[in-house]
């Protein structure tokens, strides 16, 4: 398992109707950064969702052990890695309601207990692919939230199933409801040029309807895609992305 190799401990968090799966060091610190998984294995095909929405590839585990310095730790969507065929896991919560309520209650209890272990006074977020939507539902409602960098993000799922013309996630929140809790936040929305999931001009229109003033970036990486390179060069990212 990719997070024993570097001696960061398995933790099932107890949080709202789920329990989710952690993955931290034992350090301790002031700043603590968790990073949020995408959607997983979502779905068979275009038309059939997966029983179990564990990632085959968890891209945000290896951005989180790939951070360089400072304390960091994981977390994984509800039904991700435990368990996906009990109660409460249903395919709504990793199909039209993965950004639902009771979703972002849970993780937002899960953060907390992760920053309670780790000491820490502030949080930074930093979401890949669909948990950039949910970095962004996080720190609208949280006072602690010093950062949000997405990676690959779904900003405003109602714009990216318009562009895809899919079915809309009519049981989710949205983070482009909430730009004025976000408006004045740091955050940093990193997008990959060849991106056809999350195009560039997607994550640019979402910053665009922010007010003038707003502290959100858009940076547009040349070569990258959904997947890579996002991962193998992260020391590198992080560096550039996290300085005030």
């Amino acid at each position: 398992m990719l997070a024993q190799r570097q001696h960061w401990q398995a933790l099932q968090l107890q949080t709202g109707i789920f329990r989710v799966q952690a993955y931290a060091p034992s350090a301790r610190s002031e700043e603590l950064t968790i990073y949020l998984e995408g959607d997983g294995f979502a779905w068979l095909n275009s038309r059939q969702s997966s029983a179990d929405p564990t990632p085959l590839d968890p891209i945000a585990l290896r951005l989180a052990l790939a951070q360089p310095s400072g304390n960091a730790a994981y977390l994984g969507r509800p039904c991700q890695y435990l368990d996906a065929d009990r109660e409460p896991c249903q395919k709504r919560y990793w199909t039209d309601a993965r950004f639902a309520e009771e979703v972002v209650h849970s993780l937002d209890q899960a953060a907390e207990q992760l920053k309670v272990r780790a000491g820490a006074q502030r949080l930074v977020l930093i979401g890949y692919s669909g948990g950039g939507a949910l970095a962004l539902l996080l720190a609208a409602r949280r006072e602690d939230v010093a950062r949000v960098i997405t990676v690959a993000g779904n900003l405003d799922h109602a714009a990216w199933t318009r562009h895809h013309r899919v079915t809309p996630l009519q049981d989710s929140l949205n983070p482009a409801d909430l730009r004025p809790a976000l408006a004045m936040r740091q955050q940093v929305h990193l997008v990959g040029s060849l991106d056809r999931v999350i195009p560039p001009e997607l994550a640019a229109a979402f910053v665009a309807g922010y007010p003038a003033g707003n502290h959100a970036l858009v940076k547009v990486m040349e070569g990258y895609d959904h997947h890579c390179c996002w991962a193998d060069n992260w020391a590198q990212l992080w560096r550039q992305n996290t300085q005030p």
